[in-house]
């Protein structure tokens, strides 16, 4: 496995890893979709096929902290209805990494995230349009459960960006905050599990990645705690500007590479 130990990081490496695991946390419990920060950060520091088993476990403390947070919120009708095709696109991403080298998945994840950021931008402006959400029920609604759940498999098993393609999901059946929250943290505490094994036999997670997962795991614990503080308070449009932006950035830093 081509990745790195604690101890072949620089201190600016490690930090930036830090400060990525602290957003981990802050997204889980304020804004879901805005770890795609994280993504890119552990990209550029780790080897890209090492980072996204890397980042795995420190996702999963975040949706350990996220699900004990907002559990009586959840809408597991919803979910039952993703799974299925969240599944599919599981698989469909492990064998993609079992294809694909360091170079495809680095670029891969740099064209997912300037991707999940047009993806963000199209539904800011959908927003606006005022148009009545998809009933989850509806032959609609289950249409469009298969294919953003077939999509979010596929990207959170390769890059760890799944994030973005569940938030436009739930914001356009009609969630409001604490549903959208709750119903998001069991979402991928499940799914991030389940990806466990897949990455293990794909070799991306490892003692060494699990020695650097436990060094930052404890940073998880401040940014859900300031999330969990700062979601009735934080300004969102701001906020999802700014994930924007360094989305975009993230993604062309990993494409020029």
């Amino acid at each position: 496995m081509d990745t790195m130990t604690l101890w072949h990081i620089s201190g600016w490496g490690f930090a930036a890893l830090a400060a990525a695991a602290v957003l981990v946390g802050f997204s889980k419990t304020a804004v879901s979709g805005a770890n795609t920060v994280s993504l890119a950060i552990f990209a550029a520091v780790l080897p890209a096929r090492a980072s996204t088993g890397a980042l795995l476990p420190i996702l999963i403390a975040g949706d350990v902290l996220a699900v004990l947070t907002y559990r009586r919120h959840a809408h597991w009708p919803t979910l039952w209805r993703l799974f299925p095709a969240v599944a599919v696109g599981v698989v469909a991403g492990t064998l993609f990494l079992q294809w694909a080298d360091d170079g495809i998945v680095r670029t891969s994840i740099g064209a997912i995230l300037l991707f999940m950021a047009g993806v963000t931008l199209w539904r800011r402006r959908a927003a606006d349009a005022a148009e009545e959400p998809d009933e989850v029920a509806t032959r609609t609604g289950r249409v469009k459960a298969r294919s953003y759940g077939v999509l979010g498999g596929f990207t959170t098993m390769v890059a760890n960006a799944g994030g973005p393609v569940m938030s436009m999901y739930l914001l356009s059946a009609g969630f409001r905050k604490l549903g959208f929250l709750g119903t998001s943290a069991f979402f991928f505490l499940i799914v991030n599990v389940s990806k466990v094994p897949f990455s293990v036999g794909l070799g991306l997670i490892d003692g060494h990645s699990l020695l650097l997962d436990l060094a930052l795991v404890a940073f998880v614990v401040p940014g859900a705690f300031l999330g969990k503080w700062a979601v009735n308070r934080i300004n969102q449009k701001l906020f999802e500007r700014l994930v924007i932006a360094a989305t975009i950035v993230g993604g062309v830093q990993l494409l020029v590479r």
